[in-house]
């Protein structure tokens, strides 16, 4: 045994050094696991590939359901902001109606208006049917998309064959502009029609009635030369506070011209004295004293004022003669001192009267002399002319500061009466204006109503299945150290989701658009709408805020029309179609551009409809390897039959300009199976 052994390592070793079978035989053993070797890492590589491959399909699915969404994210924007573009040249022509001076324009931009939201809805129309029928076909272009992917990871020598699976398969969006009305523009119309009928209606009465306010501030203060305010500051001590002055009848009121005559008169009454001796110059005081007493009577009595919606004065025309004065309190009130003398009951100016002799007799009337019922005293021979002649002569020439309260009071009329006629219109108007502005907000909230979900077949991901059949070793690697083998068919699963980069205001979905847009439609003037593309531009790109931007842009167009005098109504209408463009109530809009990356499977898996990762792996199993129809592909994993779109150009709708025109919004199919649609 001992020599045997001896013999057997002799074969191998000797002194100082190996024999030449032993260097032969660790040759053969090197070379042997060398080749072995490749050969694992060349079977490990081949079933890494199936991984990337499975990974590659899930990606292509997520990018056509990246670039629907693009699509119809473009779409909705292009639909609301265009209704939004409407609905905010009609509210403001609208409010501009009922502004003189604007009318003409207003007409333009409500018709303008309302033809824009017409589009809007057969934009939307057209839209929606577009989008429901480009995402009925989403799973077969998320397949197709992944099956043409796939098969590009194959080479001469190996092919893959897989196909993408949209997450879940069915939709959730919804298309409400497919179903009833778009929005109502018929009573928006309508009520347009009869607001303007009564604007320009009241617009002619508040143009008579502000005619007959200029007349009666003409007469106060406006005239160059003698009025009421000149001449008050010419007969009397006013102050200037007391006797003020107005550039324009815009704002200055009656009530500015009934305070300063009531004060003309307190001053003249105070003031009032004999002009020289002699009975005749203490006769003449005494009836001014009588007049002025008598009008600053009347005018504190006096009332200018609106109550109810209506316009009420009693100030009253002075006695400007003798005869107007026979017809006042001047000539019915007994308040003149009389005497008993030997002739008879004798009236007098006053008690200092040289003729007053006898015993004092009661206080009498002007009329008593007239009457018979007493006499006129022969020395101030006083009577119902004294007191007539103390108005006559200041309201026959324009120097006198009744001839300018005549002209005052008598405009005063004919204002009452102009403008009650206005504020009975103004009622009308306000009613009109009441439809329209409810006719507006059942338009704005038919606009929020109507949007549509976007919630298309892979909006939680898309799974990705690959396989390829047996694979033999490389001929270079078949060798006698390492004979060849065959790889066995293999299969792999991955999954992908959309990640949103972060939107800005010119890297979002729809910057690309808008300036495809802006260089294809041009500007245009409407009514009070400067550029009618910058309005619908700045609405389009506001779209991620709509509601906010609805509400500048409303506030931008209006603002101007403070300047041309906004009325009661006008305001009434505009604060209650801003209010409601303020809380317009839109879900917010994520503009932000997505990328398909990839994510854990059974987190897509679970979504899909699929009973869990068994199920994804029996399903793999049963794809049939070295087919390229999506169709075949699709019906082979249980999806049946599913609707397809042949065209290799699909539009998802004409886009009417507001300018004009129209621009197609299309999608090349053949670029969305390439994962880059525009």
């Amino acid at each position: 045994m001992r020599r045997g052994r001896r013999f057997g390592i002799d074969c191998f070793l000797e002194e100082g050094a190996y024999t030449t079978l032993a260097s032969a035989v660790a040759l053969l053993v090197v070379l042997t696991l060398l080749f072995s070797s490749v050969t694992a890492i060349w079977s490990a590589a081949r079933s890494g590939e199936v991984q990337a491959s499975a990974d590659a399909t899930a990606l292509a699915g997520s990018n056509v359901v990246a670039s629907y969404r693009t699509a119809a994210t473009v779409v909705d924007a292009a639909v609301l902001s265009m209704g939004l573009a409407g609905l905010c040249m009609t509210g403001a022509g609208l409010v501009a109606t009922l502004i003189p001076g604007a009318q003409a324009a207003a007409a333009e931009t409500v018709e303008a208006g309302i033809r824009i939201l017409d589009l809007r809805n057969d934009l939307a129309a057209s839209a929606s049917e577009g989008l429901s029928r480009l995402e009925g076909a989403l799973p077969y272009l998320v397949a197709a998309n992944g099956a043409r992917v796939c098969a590009a990871q194959g080479t001469e020598e190996i092919a893959y064959t897989g196909t993408a699976l949209a997450a879940p398969s069915d939709s959730a969006s919804r298309f409400p502009a497919l179903e009833g009305e778009g929005i109502p523009t018929e009573e928006l119309t309508a009520t347009a029609d009869e607001l303007d009928e009564a604007a320009r209606a009241l617009s002619a009465a508040a143009e008579q009635a502000e005619d007959a306010k200029r007349a009666a501030w003409l007469a106060d203060c406006g005239s160059e030369g003698a009025n009421m305010q000149e001449r008050a500051g010419r007969l009397s001590g006013l102050t200037a506070a007391e006797n003020p002055d107005f550039a324009s009848s815009i704002t200055w009121e009656p009530q500015v011209a009934l305070d300063r005559a009531r004060a003309y008169y307190r001053w003249r009454l105070a003031h009032n004295a004999p002009e020289g001796p002699g009975v005749e110059a203490a006769a003449d005081a005494a009836a001014r004293d009588a007049f002025y007493a008598y009008a600053l009577q009347e005018l504190e009595g006096a009332r200018i004022e609106e109550v109810d919606g209506r316009m009420v004065s009693t100030l009253e025309l002075l006695p400007r003669n003798t005869d107007e004065v026979r017809g006042t309190a001047l000539y019915s009130d007994a308040r003149w001192p009389s005497t008993v003398e030997a002739e008879g009951l004798t009236l007098h100016y006053g008690s200092g009267c040289p003729g007053a002799t006898g015993a004092a007799g009661p206080l009498l009337a002007l009329a008593a002399t007239e009457s018979g019922a007493a006499r006129e005293c022969p020395v101030c021979r006083f009577g119902v002319g004294d007191v007539g002649k103390t108005p006559a002569a200041s309201t026959s020439i324009d120097n006198g500061f009744e001839y300018h309260l005549r002209a005052f009071t008598q405009a005063l009329d004919e204002y009452v009466v102009r403008r009650n006629e206005e504020l009975a219109l103004e009622g009308a108007a306000r009613e009109a204006a009441d439809a329209s502005a409810g006719a507006f907000e059942e338009a704005l909230g038919a606009l929020a109503g109507k949007r549509p979900r976007i919630a298309p077949p892979g909006r939680y991901g898309c799974i990705g299945i690959a396989v390829t059949g047996e694979s033999a070793t490389p001929e270079e690697l078949a060798q006698a150290f390492a004979p060849g083998s065959v790889l066995a068919a293999r299969g792999a699963l991955s999954a992908s989701a959309l990640a949103p980069e972060a939107a800005t205001s010119s890297h979002n979905v729809l910057s690309e658009f808008f300036a495809r847009v802006s260089e294809e439609a041009g500007g245009g003037a409407i009514g009070l709408v400067d550029d009618v593309m910058g309005l619908w531009g700045s609405l389009l790109m506001s779209y991620g805020e709509a509601v906010g931007g609805l509400a500048s842009a409303f506030d931008g167009m209006t603002e101007g029309l403070s300047s041309l005098g906004m009325g009661p109504v006008a305001s009434w209408l505009n604060d209650r179609i801003d209010g409601a463009a303020s809380v317009l109530d839109l879900e917010p809009v994520d503009l932000s551009l997505v990328k398909p990356v990839l994510t854990d499977t059974s987190h897509v898996i679970a979504c899909s409809g699929m009973s869990g990762l068994a199920d994804a792996q029996e399903l793999m199993r049963s794809l049939p390897v070295g087919a390229t129809d999506p169709e075949a592909l699709l019906a082979a994993l249980g999806y049946g039959a599913v609707q397809t779109i042949d065209e290799l150009t699909f539009t998802l709708a004409e886009i009417p300009l507001p300018g004009g025109g129209s621009l197609p919004l299309t999608i090349r199919l053949r670029d969305l199976l390439r994962g880059g649609a525009s």
